[in-house]
């Protein structure tokens, strides 16, 4: 069985503490934890929340309604109460005596009189949850221990009497939610925007720029915390187009380069990615999508930008474009996607977005050992070097500056040299050396991940963060009637449209699941050949896909 439990309150009050306080503690204590945040666009006050879902099994989304509502401050309870069911609990942060099916714990006022401050009421509040659910006290008191730590035996015996305060309140009011038993802790609670920060890390990634942008801002703190560690040159630009050229620069002179930003910013960058595009280089950009146009809504979610994604840029030239699905996916991806642009000169680009960046869940801990990618530079030992070569693979050798060859690089169409040129025959040369990296990438394609029946009548399709939400659909269509299959892409560009066509000509019924208005990867898809019928299941209120929402909108 599974369980969530929503804290909702406003910026600054400490939301986000109390809330890792209950998913660090529920991790310990055993349980599966996945963990996801919604907030406003401000730095204080609003209505935002935390939510944790907890299971004695694997648990792959976040649920619709929460069946345990914490409300800190009036607003959360007024407003989110309206997403809670019959049987949910409700708590309010409140030192009001009447009961109006609304259990009163004022956490303020405990924090104080047990702890001294109400900056301990979070400890109050997970330890009301914990009583609510019959978990164990010195299971907590001992997290505490640990979280607390490094901030002396006094700041750790205040927040135990805190927790202490709310447990013993929650067990006297009779109120009880049936919850999943606890097991034996196993894995590290992880969240998506530090597993691609560490998969960059330990891939060998020696510089990153960027200009801070929600909900990308995440991953570029997460390096930028490790950057003596993993020898990594950390800098603010100015604005996204110093970053994307700056990181060009550094492609240029043999660097392993990123930048991470949002759609917004990465539109200012184009111009740096078709610079990458004529002059061969191998950057790496992170988009951390959310919903458009414009400023749209900065700290929410969608899948807005997957066509501007691929289709970015002046010009035509290659790219390979990722979408990790789960937070060990950001991980192993993020080194893949080095290890192709360095391979193949190019630029790539990983989709992600704000709920895969703020996500958190317990996995098996990520390996933090630094083994660095193959950069493909060579060493060159005649005087005759031409950077851009023609080859029967579009791959031409690559050199870095300061060493026996002259590297000459250029912005205009050039020569294989490198030395530009408006030369007909060259250009078609070149701009045919260029693009036959296509046919490599499709080549070397990661193929969609098949979960679920085999040879199911019905295959729901989906990409990136979809995937979560939609294998616990496939997985409660086939607990039921339904024989479903899940095909999951974490690579969505180039497309294979042959190797497609024979996977998805099989089934009756395909069903494409976005985060967008528009159904961007049916239009790929099509775009690649696939002419079968595809439905679509669309979101695109700025909140994240849900086995409940698919579930409710298949049923249309």
């Amino acid at each position: 069985m599974d369980l969530s439990i929503r804290i909702g309150g406003e910026a600054g009050q400490g939301l986000v503490s109390a809330g890792d306080l209950l998913a660090g503690a529920f991790a310990a204590a055993g349980l599966q934890v996945f963990s996801g945040k919604g907030y406003m666009s401000r730095i204080r006050g609003g209505l935002n929340w935390y939510d944790i879902r907890i299971s004695d099994e694997e648990l792959f989304a976040l649920s619709e309604k929460p069946d345990l509502l914490v409300a800190l401050i009036p607003t959360a309870l007024d407003i989110l109460r309206n997403e809670t069911s019959s049987q949910s609990v409700l708590i309010q942060n409140s030192g009001d005596t009447a009961d109006d099916g609304v259990m009163n714990v004022n956490f303020s006022e405990l924090a104080k009189q047990n702890g001294g401050s109400e900056i301990m009421a979070n400890a109050v509040a997970a330890g009301t949850v914990f009583g609510l659910l019959r978990y164990s006290l010195d299971g907590l008191c001992t997290y505490l221990k640990k979280e607390f730590k490094d901030k002396g035996g006094d700041v750790i015996k205040q927040n135990q009497a805190c927790a202490r305060a709310g447990y013993e309140l929650a067990s006297k009011t009779g109120k009880k939610l049936q919850a999943p038993k606890p097991g034996t802790p196993s894995g590290k609670v992880t969240a998506g925007a530090d597993a691609l920060g560490l998969g960059a890390a330990v891939a060998g990634v020696k510089m990153a720029i960027a200009y801070p942008m929600s909900p990308a801002t995440a991953t570029f703190t997460f390096l930028a915390q490790h950057a003596d560690k993993y020898r990594i040159v950390v800098e603010q630009a100015e604005d996204e187009i110093a970053a994307v050229n700056m990181i060009c620069g550094g492609a240029y002179a043999g660097v392993p380069a990123m930048t991470m930003t949002s759609g917004g910013g990465f539109a200012l960058m184009c111009e740096g990615l078709s610079l990458a595009g004529m002059m061969e280089l191998p950057i790496l950009i992170m988009i951390a999508q959310r919903p458009g146009p414009a400023t749209g809504m900065p700290t929410r979610t969608a899948q807005e930008d997957l066509k501007f994604a691929v289709n970015a840029g002046h010009g035509e030239f290659p790219r390979a474009v990722f979408a990790p699905g789960t937070i060990e996916q950001c991980y192993h991806l993020t080194r893949h996607a080095l290890e192709t642009a360095h391979r193949f000169q190019s630029p790539a680009i990983i989709l992600t977005d704000q709920y895969l960046q703020d996500v958190k869940k317990n996995i098996p801990e990520l390996a933090e050992k630094y083994q660095p990618i193959d950069r493909n530079i060579g060493s060159w030992k005649t005087i005759n070097y031409q950077r851009y070569a023609d080859s029967e693979d579009g791959i031409s050798p690559r050199e870095i500056p300061g060493g026996k060859a002259l590297v000459l690089s250029d912005s205009d169409e050039h020569f294989e040299s490198g030395h530009l040129t408006e030369d007909f025959a060259t250009r078609i040369m070149l701009q045919d050396k260029r693009m036959r990296k296509l046919e490599l990438l499709e080549r070397e394609f990661v193929m969609p991940e098949i979960y679920g029946k085999k040879n199911s009548e019905l295959y729901v399709i989906c990409w990136g963060s979809a995937f979560g939400p939609c294998r616990e659909l496939v997985d409660r269509m086939n607990s039921g009637k339904v024989s479903a299959t899940l095909v999951h892409f974490s690579q969505v560009w180039p497309l294979p449209g042959k190797k497609l066509k024979k996977l998805l000509d099989k089934p009756k019924r395909v069903i494409v699941v976005e985060n967008n208005f528009t159904g961007q990867f049916r239009a790929l898809l099509r775009e690649v050949g696939i002419s079968r019928p595809l439905e679509g299941i669309n979101r695109y209120d700025g909140l994240p896909l849900t086995c409940d929402y698919l579930w409710k909108e298949l049923k249309k």
